[in-house]
């Protein structure tokens, strides 16, 4: 058996998407989740993930391009904020005042620290970002358990041009600067996805994820128990969400012979 972890993003995006995540968590269909801590449902939603800690990671998924960020004030539209990044680039006063904002939050309402960051569109490894990122942890964490990090480096040549992007927008430096500090991560990124098959589709491409993963790869899923009004996604999130909650996922994952495991364990260090 190899040990994968597959990470439910978004949580406390909208009621859906919170209420298909502690669905799967319940099932035993997952083995972490990342937080959206600028949406209003975090208080709430914090509360309703509660029984699950210490069951499946609970982390910091930073957010720079969601509405919640653009109503914040320091969001952009996914291009741009990529554009910006690199070139004049961001102020670096007010991206770290941003990220210890953000971990603030989420510790205000989940009582401990992250077990990992990661990145809505993959924010955490963009220049610009990155750096400050892995400053804060390794200064905000000096001693374990620590937060590990996501790397959004695709295995093989899943995504195909949006997985490079993707990697190309700093995999490989994020994965240098975290182990200059002593930060665990999670070296490869799996489930990457279009969002248009349809459910059928969705089991096709996670039974070649599963059988692609290398040990202690990061799979990232976005499920939803309905598909909300405005929500470009919603459809696939429920697609996403019907796959995950059947029988046949199960079976899926006996064949890959993989188990869902948390990176809080795999990435703990050797005594």
């Amino acid at each position: 058996m190899k040990s994968v972890i597959l990470c439910a993003d978004d949580y406390a995006l909208n009621e859906s998407v919170s209420h298909g995540i502690v669905a799967l968590a319940e099932a035993g269909r997952l083995s972490a989740t990342s937080v959206m801590t600028l949406s209003p449902r975090w208080a709430m939603d914090a509360a309703v993930l509660a029984p699950w800690r210490g069951r499946i990671d609970v982390g910091l998924h930073l957010d720079w391009t969601s509405e919640f960020a653009l109503a914040a004030g320091h969001g952009a539209p996914l291009g741009a904020l990529m554009r910006r990044s690199c070139w004049p680039g961001l102020a670096p006063a007010q991206v770290r005042a941003e990220v210890q904002r953000q971990l603030d939050r989420f510790e205000q309402h989940w009582g401990a620290s992250p077990d990992h960051v990661d990145g809505h569109q993959h924010v955490q490894q963009f220049p610009g970002i990155r750096q400050a990122v892995v400053d804060i942890l390794a200064q905000r964490y000096p001693t374990g358990p620590r937060p590990y990090l996501r790397i959004s480096r695709p295995v093989a040549w899943q995504g195909g041009l949006k997985g490079r992007v993707i990697a190309g927008m700093g995999a490989s430096a994020l994965q240098r600067l975290a182990r200059s500090r002593g930060l665990a991560a999670a070296p490869f990124l799996s489930g990457i996805d279009d969002f248009q098959s349809d459910v059928a589709g969705y089991a096709q491409s996670m039974s070649h994820w599963l059988a692609e993963a290398p040990e202690a790869c990061l799979i990232m899923c976005h499920p939803a128990q309905a598909a909300e009004p405005g929500d470009e996604i919603g459809p696939a999130r429920l697609r996403e969400w019907s796959y995950l909650s059947s029988p046949a996922f199960a079976v899926a994952l006996q064949q890959a012979q993989v188990q869902l495991a948390r990176g809080q364990i795999l990435f703990a260090p050797t005594p």
